[in-house]
């Protein structure tokens, strides 16, 4: 592992603009994994999964993160990732507690079926050469994750990221580091912890708690896509950087708002840098306010506009 930290696999945010941006805004060498691919749709060639799977060279070092809860087609996926070019690792969910995921069997629903999961692993295994990750959750509706990581283990996976919630908390309440702590007790292989780290004094709580080998940033980098590097600039030095100026918040928005323009075009890319807008602007005064004209803003020259009068 070239760093401690690592970008989650986030659906509808952790695209080609938003790991290019991460990249050049703090030059992090972060292990970044990209939005969950559907192995059906790769089985199938679905148009839009595959374009998916166009990465740049930009982008590295980067893992495919796969869902599926077919065993051929998972496999199948694999080996076809495994040929594709600046890809360097790849990644299988049992986390994802999306209610369309779960009703298909895949996500987090895979954690009540361990012989299922050492199934799917397995072919994945068989398929690729290249390190292979799973990340899961603490359990569906119960607790059962070392359970679930030491079959992973036994199936030949390279490392773990445990979520500190189950499928049954989503995102509420707290994540449990204490039973990502038994989780890393529990394997050899390294252990990546994830779940609500957000600044300096989260990411060495749960380093104490849970002796993770590295910490996975989901939440804490919408809007703010400087934490990786600031965060992984103080593994390395203990060095605390300043949070951004509001400057360099209104220039590496205008880049965020072209990157989405040029990989996605004008309609597709409005729409979508109207959540990364709110999640850039939060805690800001008038915060309904831009919510409405960015929702509103129909051209390049609108989100300009409204960024400039905001900063």
């Amino acid at each position: 592992m070239q760093s401690k930290i690592f970008l989650a696999p986030m659906a509808g945010v952790t695209d080609a603009a938003f790991r290019i941006l991460t990249r050049e805004v703090t030059g992090t060498r972060a292990m970044m994994f990209t939005e969950m691919i559907s192995s059906t749709g790769i089985h199938y060639k679905n148009a839009k999964t595959l374009e998916m799977l166009s990465i740049l060279r930009a982008e590295r070092p980067i893992a495919v993160q796969l869902f599926g809860s077919n065993p051929s087609y998972v496999g199948e996926a694999a080996e076809y990732v495994s040929t594709l070019e600046n890809v360097d690792a790849i990644d299988f969910n049992l986390g994802c507690p999306a209610p369309k995921i779960v009703k298909n069997g895949e996500g987090s629903a895979l954690m009540n079926e361990p012989r299922l999961v050492e199934e799917l692993i397995t072919s994945m295994r068989r398929a690729t050469t290249l390190p292979l990750g799973v990340k899961m959750r603490l359990g569906f509706d119960r607790i059962n994750a070392v359970e679930i990581a030491r079959i992973v283990e036994g199936c030949g996976a390279d490392w773990i990221t445990v979520h500190g919630r189950t499928r049954t908390q989503f995102y509420s309440g707290r994540a449990d580091w204490t039973e990502i702590a038994r989780v890393k007790a529990a394997v050899r292989i390294p252990l990546i912890a994830n779940g609500d780290v957000t600044d300096f004094g989260t990411f060495d709580e749960i380093i104490r708690v849970t002796s993770a080998d590295g910490v996975m940033i989901g939440r804490g980098a919408l809007g703010n896509p400087w934490l990786i590097g600031r965060l992984e600039r103080y593994v390395e030095t203990g060095a605390q950087l300043e949070p951004p100026s509001m400057s360099e918040r209104l220039n590496v928005m205008r880049r965020h708002l072209d990157l989405l323009l040029e990989f996605k075009g004008e309609n597709v890319g409005l729409r979508e840098m109207r959540k990364h807008a709110e999640w850039y602007t939060k805690g800001l005064k008038g915060g309904a306010l831009l919510r409405d004209r960015f929702n509103r803003a129909e051209s390049r020259e609108e989100f300009l506009s409204i960024m400039n009068d905001i900063f």
